[in-house]
Protein backbone atom coordinates (compact mmCIF):
# COMPACT_ATOMS: atom_id res chain seq x y z
CA UNK A 1 0.00 0.00 0.00
CA UNK A 2 1.13 3.56 -0.95
CA UNK A 3 2.44 5.95 1.96
CA UNK A 4 -0.33 8.69 2.60
CA UNK A 5 1.20 12.46 2.49
CA UNK A 6 2.63 13.07 5.45
CA UNK A 7 1.45 16.58 5.62
CA UNK A 8 -2.04 14.97 5.29
CA UNK A 9 -0.94 12.06 8.09
CA UNK A 10 -0.65 15.23 10.78
CA UNK A 11 -3.44 17.19 8.89
CA UNK A 12 -1.66 20.16 7.89
CA UNK A 13 -1.02 22.50 4.97
CA UNK A 14 2.50 22.19 3.11
CA UNK A 15 3.27 25.57 4.35
CA UNK A 16 2.80 24.95 7.76
CA UNK A 17 5.82 26.02 10.25
CA UNK A 18 7.43 24.46 13.25
CA UNK A 19 4.98 25.33 15.67
CA UNK A 20 1.57 24.27 13.46
CA UNK A 21 3.38 21.13 13.07
CA UNK A 22 4.68 19.81 16.54
CA UNK A 23 0.66 21.52 17.71
CA UNK A 24 -0.83 18.91 14.87
CA UNK A 25 1.12 16.54 16.05
CA UNK A 26 0.36 16.20 19.82
CA UNK A 27 -3.27 16.01 18.87
CA UNK A 28 -2.56 13.41 16.45
CA UNK A 29 -0.69 11.46 18.93
CA UNK A 30 -2.92 11.79 21.94
CA UNK A 31 -5.97 10.35 19.78
CA UNK A 32 -4.31 7.58 18.42
CA UNK A 33 -2.05 6.91 21.09
CA UNK A 34 -2.23 3.02 21.99
CA UNK A 35 -3.40 3.58 26.11
CA UNK A 36 -5.85 5.23 24.90
CA UNK A 37 -7.45 3.07 22.09
CA UNK A 38 -6.94 -0.31 23.45
CA UNK A 39 -10.33 -1.82 21.46
CA UNK A 40 -9.20 -0.20 18.76
CA UNK A 41 -7.18 -2.46 16.33
CA UNK A 42 -6.10 0.26 13.86
CA UNK A 43 -4.94 3.19 16.37
CA UNK A 44 -1.23 1.63 16.50
CA UNK A 45 -0.53 1.62 13.03
CA UNK A 46 -2.11 4.86 12.77
CA UNK A 47 0.17 5.78 15.85
CA UNK A 48 3.20 5.03 13.96
CA UNK A 49 2.52 6.71 10.85
CA UNK A 50 1.77 9.91 12.76
CA UNK A 51 5.09 9.75 15.00
CA UNK A 52 6.94 8.34 11.25
CA UNK A 53 5.39 11.81 9.49
CA UNK A 54 6.14 13.86 12.45
CA UNK A 55 9.63 12.85 12.61
CA UNK A 56 10.06 13.49 9.14
CA UNK A 57 8.77 16.99 8.76
CA UNK A 58 10.22 18.38 11.99
CA UNK A 59 13.85 18.16 10.93
CA UNK A 60 14.53 20.92 8.37
CA UNK A 61 16.92 19.01 5.89
CA UNK A 62 14.43 15.91 5.78
CA UNK A 63 11.40 18.38 5.38
CA UNK A 64 13.49 20.09 2.44
CA UNK A 65 14.32 16.77 0.89
CA UNK A 66 10.23 14.69 1.57
CA UNK A 67 8.93 18.46 0.02
CA UNK A 68 11.59 17.89 -3.14
CA UNK A 69 11.21 14.05 -3.59
CA UNK A 70 8.23 12.68 -1.29
CA UNK A 71 8.87 9.11 0.06
CA UNK A 72 11.05 8.85 -2.55
CA UNK A 73 14.10 10.83 -0.59
CA UNK A 74 14.35 8.12 2.11
CA UNK A 75 13.71 4.90 0.22
CA UNK A 76 17.06 2.96 -0.09
CA UNK A 77 18.95 4.20 -2.96
CA UNK A 78 16.70 6.97 -3.24
CA UNK A 79 18.92 10.02 -2.84
CA UNK A 80 22.27 10.29 -3.53
CA UNK A 81 25.17 10.23 -0.58
CA UNK A 82 25.71 14.01 -0.80
CA UNK A 83 22.28 15.10 -1.89
CA UNK A 84 19.92 17.50 0.59
CA UNK A 85 22.81 17.45 3.01
CA UNK A 86 22.06 13.69 4.18
CA UNK A 87 25.81 12.46 2.90
CA UNK A 88 28.94 12.34 4.42
CA UNK A 89 30.40 10.06 6.62
CA UNK A 90 27.79 10.08 9.57
CA UNK A 91 26.46 6.32 10.80
CA UNK A 92 22.92 5.22 11.84
CA UNK A 93 23.74 5.86 15.30
CA UNK A 94 24.13 9.85 14.75
CA UNK A 95 20.61 10.05 12.54
CA UNK A 96 19.22 7.89 15.86
CA UNK A 97 20.08 10.58 18.22
CA UNK A 98 18.73 13.50 16.68
CA UNK A 99 15.56 11.84 17.19
CA UNK A 100 15.79 10.60 20.65
CA UNK A 101 14.19 13.20 22.09
CA UNK A 102 11.23 13.14 20.02
CA UNK A 103 8.76 11.90 22.57
CA UNK A 104 10.52 13.32 25.39
CA UNK A 105 9.66 16.70 24.16
CA UNK A 106 5.98 15.98 23.02
CA UNK A 107 4.80 13.12 25.56
CA UNK A 108 6.33 14.16 28.45
CA UNK A 109 4.07 17.06 28.38
CA UNK A 110 0.71 15.35 28.86
CA UNK A 111 1.48 11.84 30.22
CA UNK A 112 4.14 13.47 32.84
CA UNK A 113 6.78 11.13 31.30
CA UNK A 114 10.23 11.66 33.19
CA UNK A 115 13.56 10.32 32.30
CA UNK A 116 14.83 7.51 34.63
CA UNK A 117 17.97 5.24 33.96
CA UNK A 118 17.87 4.54 30.49
CA UNK A 119 13.99 4.94 29.77
CA UNK A 120 11.09 6.16 31.22
CA UNK A 121 9.85 6.03 35.05
CA UNK A 122 6.80 3.93 35.76
CA UNK A 123 5.51 6.60 37.31
CA UNK A 124 4.08 9.48 36.03
CA UNK A 125 2.99 12.69 37.32
CA UNK A 126 -0.86 13.73 37.30
CA UNK A 127 -1.88 16.41 34.81
CA UNK A 128 -2.48 19.93 36.75
CA UNK A 129 -6.02 20.87 36.75
CA UNK A 130 -7.77 24.25 36.33
CA UNK A 131 -11.12 25.11 38.15
CA UNK A 132 -12.83 28.67 37.79
CA UNK A 133 -14.34 30.54 40.99
CA UNK A 134 -16.78 33.43 40.88
CA UNK A 135 -16.90 35.68 44.07
CA UNK A 136 -18.67 38.70 45.27
CA UNK A 137 -16.70 42.29 45.43
CA UNK A 138 -17.49 41.36 49.09
CA UNK A 139 -15.77 37.96 49.19
CA UNK A 140 -12.60 39.85 47.56
CA UNK A 141 -12.90 42.50 50.32
CA UNK A 142 -13.32 40.56 53.23
CA UNK A 143 -11.70 37.53 52.01
CA UNK A 144 -13.74 33.98 52.45
CA UNK A 145 -13.58 30.27 52.39
CA UNK A 146 -15.29 28.52 49.77
CA UNK A 147 -15.43 24.87 49.07
CA UNK A 148 -15.50 23.41 45.89
CA UNK A 149 -16.09 19.74 44.13
CA UNK A 150 -13.38 18.92 41.75
CA UNK A 151 -14.05 16.10 39.40
CA UNK A 152 -10.30 14.44 39.18
CA UNK A 153 -8.36 11.47 39.48
CA UNK A 154 -7.61 9.80 42.55
CA UNK A 155 -4.82 7.15 43.89
CA UNK A 156 -6.70 3.66 43.10
CA UNK A 157 -7.33 2.23 46.81
CA UNK A 158 -7.65 -1.48 45.76
CA UNK A 159 -4.29 -1.47 44.72
CA UNK A 160 -2.57 1.52 46.32
CA UNK A 161 -1.83 3.11 43.19
CA UNK A 162 0.32 0.68 41.95
CA UNK A 163 -1.76 -0.84 38.90
CA UNK A 164 -1.70 -4.05 39.79
CA UNK A 165 -3.77 -6.75 41.29
CA UNK A 166 -3.42 -8.95 44.61
CA UNK A 167 0.11 -6.61 45.25
CA UNK A 168 1.81 -7.68 42.03
CA UNK A 169 5.03 -6.19 40.67
CA UNK A 170 4.92 -4.73 37.22
CA UNK A 171 7.38 -6.72 34.83
CA UNK A 172 10.03 -5.53 32.81
CA UNK A 173 8.88 -4.63 28.96
CA UNK A 174 10.01 -7.34 26.54
CA UNK A 175 9.49 -5.37 23.87
CA UNK A 176 11.68 -2.81 24.52
CA UNK A 177 13.50 -4.31 27.55
CA UNK A 178 12.57 -1.23 30.25
CA UNK A 179 14.12 1.61 28.53
CA UNK A 180 10.63 2.34 26.90
CA UNK A 181 12.01 2.97 23.61
CA UNK A 182 12.10 1.17 20.59
CA UNK A 183 13.86 1.18 17.12
CA UNK A 184 12.55 1.05 13.58
CA UNK A 185 15.08 1.30 10.50
CA UNK A 186 13.89 3.24 8.00
CA UNK A 187 16.23 3.89 4.55
CA UNK A 188 19.14 5.19 5.89
CA UNK A 189 17.37 6.15 9.08
CA UNK A 190 17.50 4.57 12.62
CA UNK A 191 14.61 6.54 14.41
CA UNK A 192 13.23 6.05 17.96
CA UNK A 193 9.95 5.61 18.76
CA UNK A 194 7.73 5.13 21.98
CA UNK A 195 7.58 1.30 23.01
CA UNK A 196 3.61 0.84 21.66
CA UNK A 197 3.51 -2.22 24.08
CA UNK A 198 4.31 -0.80 27.31
CA UNK A 199 3.35 3.32 26.05
CA UNK A 200 6.79 4.45 26.84
CA UNK A 201 6.66 3.29 30.66
CA UNK A 202 9.13 0.55 30.63
CA UNK A 203 7.20 -1.71 32.43
CA UNK A 204 4.02 -4.18 31.56
CA UNK A 205 1.20 -5.20 34.34
CA UNK A 206 0.53 -9.12 33.99
CA UNK A 207 -2.85 -8.73 36.01
CA UNK A 208 -3.77 -5.43 36.22
CA UNK A 209 -5.89 -4.35 38.54
CA UNK A 210 -9.71 -4.67 38.08
CA UNK A 211 -11.06 -1.54 39.54
CA UNK A 212 -8.74 0.77 37.98
CA UNK A 213 -7.50 -1.39 35.16
CA UNK A 214 -3.65 -0.52 35.15
CA UNK A 215 -3.86 2.87 35.61
CA UNK A 216 -3.24 3.09 39.12
CA UNK A 217 -5.91 5.60 39.67
CA UNK A 218 -10.03 6.25 39.29
CA UNK A 219 -12.14 8.72 38.82
CA UNK A 220 -13.47 10.86 41.48
CA UNK A 221 -15.42 13.61 42.59
CA UNK A 222 -13.39 15.62 45.86
CA UNK A 223 -14.68 18.30 47.79
CA UNK A 224 -11.98 20.93 48.98
CA UNK A 225 -11.81 23.86 51.16
CA UNK A 226 -9.81 26.96 49.64
CA UNK A 227 -8.55 29.92 51.65
CA UNK A 228 -9.41 33.01 49.23
CA UNK A 229 -7.10 35.91 50.60
CA UNK A 230 -8.28 39.36 50.74
CA UNK A 231 -7.53 41.64 47.96
CA UNK A 232 -8.13 39.37 45.29
CA UNK A 233 -8.78 40.27 41.48
CA UNK A 234 -10.48 39.41 38.52
CA UNK A 235 -7.25 36.71 36.94
CA UNK A 236 -5.78 35.95 40.51
CA UNK A 237 -4.62 32.84 40.37
CA UNK A 238 -4.67 30.55 43.29
CA UNK A 239 -2.48 27.04 43.57
CA UNK A 240 -3.06 24.23 45.52
CA UNK A 241 -0.37 22.05 45.26
CA UNK A 242 -0.78 17.76 45.22
CA UNK A 243 -4.68 18.53 44.53
CA UNK A 244 -4.46 17.90 40.86
CA UNK A 245 -4.74 14.47 39.27
CA UNK A 246 -3.25 11.70 40.82
CA UNK A 247 -0.15 10.39 39.12
CA UNK A 248 0.19 7.22 37.02
CA UNK A 249 0.79 4.02 38.67
CA UNK A 250 1.69 5.38 41.59
CA UNK A 251 3.56 8.87 40.54
CA UNK A 252 3.42 12.37 41.70
CA UNK A 253 0.00 14.27 42.02
CA UNK A 254 -0.24 17.50 39.94
CA UNK A 255 -1.57 20.77 41.01
CA UNK A 256 -4.89 22.43 41.16
CA UNK A 257 -5.15 26.02 39.84
CA UNK A 258 -8.27 28.52 41.19
CA UNK A 259 -8.41 31.44 38.15
CA UNK A 260 -10.90 34.04 40.12
CA UNK A 261 -13.52 36.35 38.23
CA UNK A 262 -14.97 38.89 40.23
CA UNK A 263 -18.50 39.51 39.93
CA UNK A 264 -19.63 43.37 38.98
CA UNK A 265 -21.35 44.87 42.05
CA UNK A 266 -24.17 46.79 41.82
CA UNK A 267 -23.20 50.09 43.59
CA UNK A 268 -19.56 50.14 43.06
CA UNK A 269 -17.23 49.61 40.39
CA UNK A 270 -13.41 48.61 41.18
CA UNK A 271 -10.10 49.98 39.63
CA UNK A 272 -7.17 48.28 41.09
CA UNK A 273 -7.51 49.44 45.22
CA UNK A 274 -9.94 51.95 44.22
CA UNK A 275 -13.57 52.13 44.31
CA UNK A 276 -15.77 54.34 42.57
CA UNK A 277 -19.41 55.27 43.72
CA UNK A 278 -21.85 57.44 41.60
CA UNK A 279 -24.25 59.02 43.73
CA UNK A 280 -27.14 61.00 43.20
CA UNK A 281 -27.97 64.32 44.55
CA UNK A 282 -30.82 66.42 44.78
CA UNK A 283 -30.50 70.18 42.22
CA UNK A 284 -31.42 71.64 45.84
CA UNK A 285 -28.70 69.80 47.77
CA UNK A 286 -26.05 70.40 44.95
CA UNK A 287 -27.10 74.43 44.73
CA UNK A 288 -26.99 74.86 49.03
CA UNK A 289 -24.59 72.67 49.82
CA UNK A 290 -25.04 70.05 52.41
CA UNK A 291 -24.29 66.43 53.93
CA UNK A 292 -25.07 63.06 52.64
CA UNK A 293 -24.79 59.45 53.74
CA UNK A 294 -22.85 56.99 51.38
CA UNK A 295 -22.17 53.41 51.87
CA UNK A 296 -18.91 51.74 52.04
CA UNK A 297 -17.46 48.06 50.87
CA UNK A 298 -17.41 47.23 54.58
CA UNK A 299 -21.04 47.34 54.94
CA UNK A 300 -20.37 50.60 57.02
CA UNK A 301 -21.55 54.39 56.12
CA UNK A 302 -19.57 57.68 56.06
CA UNK A 303 -20.86 60.89 55.89
CA UNK A 304 -19.81 63.47 52.48
CA UNK A 305 -19.90 67.48 52.91
CA UNK A 306 -21.46 68.32 49.64
CA UNK A 307 -20.00 72.06 48.64
CA UNK A 308 -22.55 74.30 47.61
CA UNK A 309 -22.58 74.78 43.91
CA UNK A 310 -21.10 71.40 43.13
CA UNK A 311 -21.38 70.15 39.74
CA UNK A 312 -22.18 66.95 38.21
CA UNK A 313 -19.02 64.72 37.89
CA UNK A 314 -17.38 66.30 41.15
CA UNK A 315 -15.51 63.76 42.83
CA UNK A 316 -14.44 63.61 45.95
CA UNK A 317 -12.13 60.77 48.16
CA UNK A 318 -12.74 58.77 51.35
CA UNK A 319 -9.23 58.06 52.01
CA UNK A 320 -8.74 54.23 52.57
CA UNK A 321 -12.03 52.72 51.98
CA UNK A 322 -11.28 51.20 49.05
CA UNK A 323 -9.92 47.57 48.44
CA UNK A 324 -7.04 45.88 50.59
CA UNK A 325 -3.96 45.38 48.71
CA UNK A 326 -3.20 41.36 47.69
CA UNK A 327 0.74 42.13 48.22
CA UNK A 328 2.37 44.52 49.98
CA UNK A 329 -0.51 45.85 52.02
CA UNK A 330 -2.40 49.19 52.96
CA UNK A 331 -6.05 49.56 51.50
CA UNK A 332 -6.66 52.03 48.15
CA UNK A 333 -9.60 55.05 48.65
CA UNK A 334 -13.26 55.36 47.67
CA UNK A 335 -13.97 58.23 45.19
CA UNK A 336 -17.66 59.75 45.11
CA UNK A 337 -18.75 61.46 41.88
CA UNK A 338 -21.71 63.61 42.07
CA UNK A 339 -24.48 62.89 39.68
CA UNK A 340 -27.00 66.05 40.01
CA UNK A 341 -30.55 64.69 39.41
CA UNK A 342 -32.98 67.01 37.24
CA UNK A 343 -36.45 66.61 39.26
CA UNK A 344 -39.73 65.20 37.35
CA UNK A 345 -43.30 65.13 38.03
CA UNK A 346 -43.31 68.86 39.03
CA UNK A 347 -46.52 70.04 40.45
CA UNK A 348 -48.10 73.21 39.41
CA UNK A 349 -46.69 75.30 42.08
CA UNK A 350 -43.39 73.56 42.25
CA UNK A 351 -43.28 74.73 38.51
CA UNK A 352 -44.34 77.98 39.27
CA UNK A 353 -41.62 78.34 42.00
CA UNK A 354 -39.11 77.34 38.91
CA UNK A 355 -39.84 79.33 36.61
CA UNK A 356 -39.13 82.48 38.72
CA UNK A 357 -36.39 81.46 40.18
CA UNK A 358 -35.63 81.56 36.31
CA UNK A 359 -36.82 85.13 35.79
CA UNK A 360 -34.29 86.13 39.06
CA UNK A 361 -31.73 84.31 37.93
CA UNK A 362 -28.08 85.98 36.69
CA UNK A 363 -25.44 84.88 34.74
CA UNK A 364 -23.36 84.39 37.68
CA UNK A 365 -25.87 81.85 38.79
CA UNK A 366 -25.10 79.23 35.87
CA UNK A 367 -21.49 80.62 34.82
CA UNK A 368 -21.14 77.26 32.53
CA UNK A 369 -23.99 77.89 30.81
CA UNK A 370 -23.47 81.81 30.16
CA UNK A 371 -19.82 81.24 29.12
CA UNK A 372 -20.70 78.54 26.58
CA UNK A 373 -23.49 80.95 24.85
CA UNK A 374 -21.52 83.92 24.88
CA UNK A 375 -19.14 81.71 22.75
CA UNK A 376 -21.93 80.58 20.24
CA UNK A 377 -22.88 84.30 19.99
CA UNK A 378 -19.41 84.92 18.71
CA UNK A 379 -19.12 82.25 16.61
CA UNK A 380 -22.81 83.25 14.57
CA UNK A 381 -21.57 86.38 14.54
CA UNK A 382 -17.89 85.44 13.00
CA UNK A 383 -20.09 83.25 9.92
CA UNK A 384 -22.29 86.47 9.43
CA UNK A 385 -18.97 88.01 8.33
CA UNK A 386 -17.34 85.58 6.18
Amino acid sequence: MAKRDYYEVLGVEKGADAAELKKAYRKKAMEFHPDRNKDNPDAEAKFKEVNEAYDTLKDADKKAAYDRFGHAAFEQGGMGGGRGGFGGGAGQGDFASAFSDVFDDLFGDFMGGQRGGGGRSRAQRGSDLRYDMRVTLEEAYKGAQKTINVPTSVACTSCSGTGAANGAEPQTCPSCSGMGKVRAQQGFFTVERTCPACGGLGQTIKDPCHDCHGAGRVEKERSLSVNIPAGVETGTRIRLAGEGEAGLRGGPTGDLYIFIEVRPHAIFEREGVNLHCSVPVSMATAALGGDIEVPTIDGGRSRVKIPAGSQSGRQMRLRAKGMPALRGGGQGDMFIELAVETPVNLTAKQKELLQEFDKLGEDNNNPESSSFFKKVKSFWDGMKHT
